[in-house]
């Protein structure tokens, strides 16, 4: 077994931790809750994906752990309709893709869109929250031809939902 030397640059290699976020945006340890609201909050503002790595991340302060996630590492917190940004789970904002939307495989009566295509050209899935996928369902109307979604001033065929 060859040592580590402490002149290589990077951080060690990631490898799981036991820390799961889970599609409903529970966080678990070794199948234990998370339950102080403060570190919930600070994994959720934490949560990076590492492209090179193809690897979601939790970093808080100095500490970075591997995370392993359910179904999204990122969730819409809230709709803008009139801009067509949505607020995520990190702290950051992104465009709605309308074409993006879709439903999740894990359970039919949630709503997914992709985001952080800055980051990774095919971008991440982000799972609505209850109270965002309503926000969003206000801009939804029935056209001729399905329905549509009125979004940043322009009006978007919805994909079949």
């Amino acid at each position: 077994m060859r040592a580590r030397s402490l002149s290589q640059p990077g951080p060690p290699p990631l490898r799981s931790l036991g820390l799961v976020l889970h599609r409903d945006g529970r966080f678990t340890h070794e199948g234990q809750a998370i339950a102080n609201r403060r570190l919930r909050t600070a994994f959720e503002r934490g949560v990076r994906f590492l492209p090179a790595e193809g690897k979601y991340v939790v970093q808080v302060g100095h500490f970075r752990g591997q995370l392993d996630v359910e179904e999204c590492g990122f969730f819409v917190r809230g709709v803008d309709l009139a801009s067509g940004i949505v607020a995520l789970s990190d702290g950051s904002r992104d465009r709605l893709d309308p074409a993006s939307l879709r439903r999740s495989a894990l359970d039919a009566d949630a709503l997914l869109c992709t985001v952080k295509r800055d980051l990774v050209t095919h971008g991440l899935p982000a799972r609505f929250t209850h109270s965002a996928q309503a926000e969003l369902l206000l801009g939804v109307e029935e056209g001729a031809g399905g329905l549509l979604l009125h979004v940043a001033g322009a009006v978007h065929d919805l994909p079949t939902l």
